[in-house]
């Protein structure tokens, strides 16, 4: 018996591409995100990119990897601030968005906790 990936169970592509929209939806929206907003140049740019790594790092095809290189989070994260703040405020968009888009309570919890440590480990300045 196969057991569903992390990518199926999301809705693969629509999913993914559901869950990112409103990701970056919610960040506009919310004025508890203006910080985080405000480092994003290009929100479709970033967008694309969070949707092609959320993609492979679900176990779905990796998009970005492939049109991108290695994702090196942390490296492509340097540029920006990365704080206790600018990590709560990400996990704050993240909250809205899983909560709007993943049906299932227990699967939801899952990936907020992954995404968390994801964020966490994105922090680039000692506080």
């Amino acid at each position: 018996m196969n057991q569903a990936t992390p990518y199926e169970q999301i809705g693969k592509e629509e999913g993914v591409r559901h869950l990112t929209r409103r990701f970056y939806a919610v960040m506009r929206e919310l004025p508890s995100a203006r910080e985080l907003l405000a480092i994003h140049r290009d929100l479709e740019d970033s967008e694309q990119k969070l949707f092609e790594f959320l993609s492979g790092w679900l176990g779905g095809p990796q998009l970005f990897m492939e049109r991108h290189g290695h994702p090196r989070l942390s490296m492509r994260h340097m540029q920006v601030t990365v704080d206790t703040s600018m990590r709560d405020q990400w996990m704050l968009c993240m909250r809205h968005a899983l909560d709007e888009t993943v049906e299932d309570p227990a699967f939801r919890e899952e990936l907020y906790q992954s995404l968390w440590r994801v964020a966490d480990h994105m922090r680039n300045v000692e506080e």
